[in-house]
């Protein structure tokens, strides 16, 4: 059940912030704290993990600028969702989950995630003038760190903030579905 907690927990962190996980995954392999499944224990290699921490840095920086973010989710509709299935099917002791299975619900946990976030930016920037775009950022990387920490530290935890917020999305776009339909019959 620990795999499958921290597998959720990393592929929701994806969802947020692809890089933060893929490198904190890499350099925990490498240091030993948690075994990554073969092939994605090669997020622990040198060059990898090079690669890995300047695209999050890039990243990071490019998410707090209102155009470049932009462009960022856009890119982030295949980004991340690449990231939650690698980071979810790599989690070892999940041998008794097809490979199959494993990448597409890590695609499906960090997409959803990513679309939500990709879906409500362009609100946050037309209601204050793209302001509170690096805030709302911050707080999407830190939710990402956080979350990592708790998928390792904490992994049935982990788990339930990410159903928890899954459960959010599908509640908010229910709402959100409601409402417009309610305008048209008007």
């Amino acid at each position: 059940m620990d795999a499958v907690s921290t597998a959720f927990g990393l592929s929701g962190a994806a969802g947020l912030n692809a890089w933060i996980p893929l490198f904190a995954t890499g350099l925990l392999d490498r240091t030993g704290a948690i075994d990554v499944a073969a092939p994605y224990d090669k997020l622990s290699s040198t060059w990898v993990l090079v690669v890995l921490a300047v695209l999050m840095v890039l990243d990071i920086i490019g998410d707090k600028v209102p155009v470049i973010d932009s462009v960022l989710h856009t890119a982030g509709a295949v980004v991340h969702p690449v990231a939650g299935a690698i980071l979810f099917a790599g989690q070892a002791g999940l041998d008794d989950v097809p490979t199959a299975v494993s990448l597409a619900s890590g695609a499906l946990i960090a997409g959803t995630l990513h679309a939500t976030r990709a879906t409500a930016r362009p609100v946050v920037t037309g209601t204050t003038a793209g302001v509170g775009n690096p805030v709302v950022s911050l707080v999407e990387d830190i939710g990402s760190i956080g979350l990592v920490v708790v998928a390792v530290v904490l992994p049935i935890l982990a788990l339930l903030l990410v159903a928890g917020a899954l459960v959010g999305v599908v509640v908010m776009f229910r709402r959100v579905r409601r409402g417009v339909q309610a305008r048209r019959n008007e």
